[in-house]
């Protein structure tokens, strides 16, 4: 069985609309009691200009970009060949980029939280 570690890119059948397309793996090695899926973003050619595409300049990928708004978490048994490795920079800009477009980057402050209203007992007079 194909084991996809964090860092590698490989090809990855993503459906029938998605089709077959190189894909950086995100998610943390797989232990015997977990589910076979693996998290990924996928490299497109197809380029928008959105602030959450990194490009990524490989031998092994055409010009494009990972795509950090595209997370799939996909089935292992779809992953086909590995095309080869991200250094720990490249991964680090993807990561960034992924952080933000979730509202995980830690250069932002949160929000303020959200005022609740007291709870009403029944029978009370509303407000």
């Amino acid at each position: 069985m194909k084991n996809p570690l964090r860092g590698e890119v490989w090809m990855v059948d993503l459906g029938m609309a998605a089709k077959v397309r190189p894909c950086l793996v995100l998610s943390v090695p797989l232990q015997d009691e977990d589910r076979a899926l693996v998290t990924v973003t996928p490299h497109t050619t197809s380029l928008l200009g959105t602030r959450f595409e990194v490009p990524v300049p490989t031998r092994f990928l055409k010009p494009g970009a990972f795509d950090g708004q595209q997370l799939v978490t996909i089935a292992r048994a779809k992953f086909i060949r590995k095309l080869g490795d991200l250094d720990s920079a490249q991964i680090g800009n993807v990561e960034r980029v992924i952080r933000q477009w979730l509202g995980l980057d830690d250069a932002k402050p949160p929000p303020p939280p959200v005022p609740v209203p007291p709870a009403q007992s029944p029978g009370s007079p509303a407000p």
